[in-house]
């Protein structure tokens, strides 16, 4: 594992770059996923993209933000992160795949990955994350990766553009 790449048995973890604005802007474009995700609206469009691309490379700088995609063979299909509001918080793991992805262990394993790289580079012995409650294989992955449910609650998903049951879980190393 480098700083900048985490490599699995399958899968590389690579820094999101501009040129993968296009088919990030398509896929959250599709209501499986934006449905499902509590920042991205729908229609989002490449400009905002490329914007949310350049707000993490500033992220990364700052030690904040972590973003990296999931690539199969060098075909992108999706993203995973990690952001804090600050060196003294708690890492949130966050995630989304492609719906033709789904099923085959990747964010298991994608997860199992940041998780091991947070650790070691960041001595994060914390992390939090969450998923909405009509999302139960998200669940199973948090699951899964160590997470253990802690909360519930109403959170707003720009996906659907109104407030959904949310369950926050935590994992403690």
């Amino acid at each position: 594992m480098s700083e900048t790449e985490i490599r699995t048995r399958r899968l590389l973890l690579r820094p999101i770059v501009p040129r993968d604005s296009g088919l990030i802007t398509q896929l959250v474009g599709d209501p499986r996923i934006h449905r499902m995700l509590a920042r991205v609206a729908p229609g989002q469009t490449k400009a905002q993209t490329l914007a949310w691309i350049m707000t993490h490379e500033r992220g990364r700088i700052d030690d904040i933000d972590h973003v990296f995609a999931i690539t199969l063979g060098g075909e992108f299909l999706g993203v995973i992160g990690a952001h804090r509001t600050g060196p003294d918080q708690p890492f949130e793991i966050g995630y989304w795949l492609a719906p033709d992805a789904w099923g085959q262990g990747i964010c298991s394993e994608a997860g199992a990955a940041i998780i091991a790289w947070l650790e070691r580079t960041r001595g994060a012995r914390v992390l939090v994350a969450g998923h909405f409650a009509d999302n139960p294989a998200s669940g199973r992955v948090l699951a899964k990766l160590g997470f253990l449910p802690c909360g519930r609650d109403k959170m707003h998903c720009a996906g659907r553009g109104e407030r959904v049951e949310h369950i926050l879980m935590a994992r403690i190393a």
